[in-house]
């Protein structure tokens, strides 16, 4: 039976790092013997804006079946931010138990970082993050709007079931990678869910004695990120603190273009997705320039949580040596002039 994926292009770029990365989706499954079949769904911002929902009504119960989602960005200029996240990426995320987002740090062989001093392979590092309810669950109000006393009122949620599964994976990884998990937190001025929060992690650290557990406040943690991201291995952090610092993570290790991200089922009823970290790019989009590693890698993410791990390893490790390759096409974003079919050409002939 051939695995089913559901394309969701999106926006922007989305479209074109999908539409790319689609030949190198289908050249590892022909490689390693086993077989997909893509549905594509043109869900996002221009439906929006033509029939006023990112989504259609049955979007939830039409991806259930699939096996995994992958989706390029969602955004778009003329729609508020938070109408096009609450109307595509936070239902699906949401409806389908997504409670792990993995979003790895990765300075390549080859690729330069803004920092002064660091080389291929020197920062490597993976982020846990909560992924369906603290600060972005949906729990609040605006009230009299207009007037002198209106108000809005946002809260940030915290389950013990969302945040041990968000933890327990992070420290699973742990075992797996140094042994060193860093948790970010801000219990200093959030004594409710924050103070909740590490009070699972070090309940979950009992179980994991090997693992070396630090303790950062995320102006701390956003701060060492610049100052020493080579000393980092595992971190988890809530939902919005994830957020922040994977761009951080993304930036130091050379480009956005080179960050990819998983939203993980753990427990596997219902499909996961993946999708690359830099959004829609609206700037570039249409100009045939959009760095397509970040897919490639999403893609390689995809193939590993379906089981299929010898393709997964064989996609990210083109996208390695691609980029030690000094004279391969390279995006503007790491400082090339090549377009996005060219990086896929050459990386299909790597494979």
């Amino acid at each position: 039976m051939p695995y089913e994926i559901a394309l969701l292009p999106g926006d922007g770029i989305g479209v074109e790092v999908v539409d790319a990365t689609l030949p190198l989706l289908e050249d590892a499954a022909d490689r390693h013997g086993f077989s997909v079949e893509t549905t594509r769904y043109d869900w996002g911002s221009e439906r929006y804006l033509t029939e006023g929902a990112m989504m259609p009504d049955d979007a939830i119960e039409t991806l259930e079946p699939f096996d995994a989602i992958l989706l390029g960005a969602v955004g778009h200029p003329e729609i508020p931010d938070h109408v096009t996240l609450r109307g595509m990426m936070l239902p699906i995320r949401k409806s389908f138990d997504q409670q792990v987002c993995k979003r790895p740090s990765v300075l390549f062989e080859g690729v330069e970082s803004p920092l002064r001093g660091y080389g291929g392979g020197d920062i490597d590092f993976v982020v846990f993050r909560e992924n369906t309810e603290g600060e972005y669950a949906d729990i609040g109000g605006h009230e009299h709007r207009g007037y002198d006393h209106e108000v809005a009122i946002q809260t940030a949620v915290y389950t013990r079931q969302g945040t041990e599964a968000i933890v327990r994976a992070a420290f699973e990884a742990a075992t797996e990678r140094e042994g060193y998990l860093t948790n970010v937190t801000k219990s200093n001025a959030q004594a409710y869910g924050m103070v909740f929060w590490d009070q699972i992690v070090e309940e979950v650290a009992e179980e994991y004695p090997d693992v070396e557990v630090e303790r950062l406040l995320v102006d701390a943690a956003s701060m060492d990120l610049v100052r020493r991201p080579d000393e980092f291995d595992v971190i988890v952090a809530s939902n919005l603190f994830g957020d922040i610092l994977t761009d951080i993570g993304a930036i130091v290790s050379g480009s956005m273009g080179l960050a990819p991200s998983a939203n993980i089922n753990v427990e596997g009823h219902s499909p996961s997705m993946f999708e690359p970290v830099h959004g829609s790019a609206p700037d570039i989009t249409g100009q045939g320039v959009a760095n397509p590693l970040a897919t490639v890698l999403s893609v390689s993410m995809l193939y590993d949580h379906l089981g299929e791990a010898t393709a997964a390893t064989d996609l990210w490790d083109a996208v390695a040596a691609q980029l030690a390759d000094g004279t391969a096409p390279r995006t503007p974003d790491l400082g090339g002039d090549a377009g996005t079919e060219a990086v896929v050409a050459d990386l299909r002939d790597r494979f």
